[in-house]
């Protein structure tokens, strides 16, 4: 089989960002570097000339530059970094007090005084990273733009909605895959998916893929209209459990213990249980959210189903987020390549999911990556 060219933006989508950080001393450099270890690559300089020598090369998604960074032969540091790295934000790092910078403040993208949280630090890179990914959202062609921008103003909605206990409407969840499912059934989904490259929200990006292959999926099979909505909908929303999870077990960089495997787990039945306080959601919906994890032979969760007990939904929904779990770069794992994937999920899963199902996905995987597609 051929290098599936939908890879190509498959499996960028959640690499790690690379973070630069600009900083004399030594302790506060490795101190960034080890808070940052689970979540984003980083590259450290002693250095403002070594380390712009060097970004110009491989430019940095974002730079924390400690004021005190001097240019060799003087000159304003921020100035000389937005000169040589356009676009890229910059956060100022101080041991002063905020209050004391003023003015100077404005000319950076976000300030943080040492000593910082680890939490504080990894929330403003994930909202400077986002928010330069979703900028460029802009230049796209608007269905391109609006499948992209309603997806993920929707997705983040919901996890407002459920810190407040409050029901989605599945309505909106519908009218903001509305664009992707016109995409999908005009073949025409991969700026779509390339839209996503390096964004930080990592269950985004896996839901915004599942969704956009579930809904191939069954555009495949011959669903139209209001079944495509519902496989659309369905992605997007099959993991939204994984909201509560905290970050250090959901991008834990190594195995988790028996105790993490309950609480990662436990996203199933957190995102049903949610699910539930929307009335008007469709029945299909919730399966997909509940049985995603399960499997043919009974080894899956939360109910160990098997066989019959799995309907042609539930066992779609399960090649695609196992596709897209393989797949995925994350920060712990390098991603598995189509082929290598769908080898794998032929051969040594062969009682777990649908073969006959997989071999249908594994066709318009290589359809979609036809140019006539």
């Amino acid at each position: 089989m051929n290098a599936v060219q939908l890879s190509e933006e498959a499996n960028q989508q959640s690499r790690q960002i690379l973070v630069a950080v600009i900083d004399a001393h030594p302790g506060h450099r490795r101190q960034v570097a080890s808070a940052l270890t689970s979540f984003y690559q980083v590259s450290d300089f002693e250095h403002f000339d070594q380390a712009m020598e060097s970004l110009a090369r491989t430019p940095p998604c974002v730079i924390l530059l400690d004021e005190k960074a001097a240019p060799r032969l003087g000159g304003d540091p921020i100035a000389l970094t937005r000169k040589m790295l356009k676009g890229v934000p910059i956060i100022r790092t101080t041991a002063r007090p905020l209050a004391q910078l003023g003015d100077v403040a404005r000319d950076t993208d976000a300030c943080l005084e040492k000593p910082y949280r680890r939490s504080t630090l990894i929330k403003t890179i994930s909202g400077l990273v986002n928010k330069s990914v979703e900028t460029e959202w802009e230049s796209l062609a608007p269905h391109y733009r609006d499948s992209l921008r309603r997806t993920v103003d929707s997705f983040n909605n919901i996890s407002d909605l459920i810190d407040k206990g409050e029901p989605l409407v599945y309505q909106e969840i519908t009218e903001a895959c509305g664009p992707l499912v016109d995409a999908v059934s005009n073949h025409d989904f991969k700026v779509i998916l390339s839209g996503v490259r390096g964004h930080d929200n990592y269950s985004y990006v896996h839901s915004l893929r599942v969704a956009t292959l579930l809904s191939l999926f069954g555009h495949t099979i011959g669903l139209k209209g209001d079944d495509l909505s519902l496989l659309a909908s369905g992605g997007l929303l099959h993991d939204i459990g994984k909201m509560t999870i905290p970050h250090e077990v959901l991008n834990k960089p190594g195995r988790l213990d028996d105790g993490e495997l309950v609480v990662m787990r436990s996203h199933v039945p957190k995102s049903v249980d949610y699910l539930r306080l929307c009335e008007a959601l469709p029945k299909g919906v919730l399966t997909v959210a509940a049985q995603h994890h399960e499997k043919l032979d009974g080894t899956g969760y939360p109910s160990g189903l098997k066989g019959s007990q799995l309907n042609e939904l539930a066992r779609m929904a399960s090649i695609v987020d196992i596709f897209g779990a393989l797949t995925d770069r994350r920060v712990y794992k390098e991603p598995m390549s189509p082929e290598d994937a769908l080898t794998l999920m032929g051969e040594r899963m062969s009682g777990e999911i649908d073969q006959g199902l997989l071999t249908l996905f594994r066709a318009m995987l290589l359809d979609a990556a036809t140019p006539a597609a």
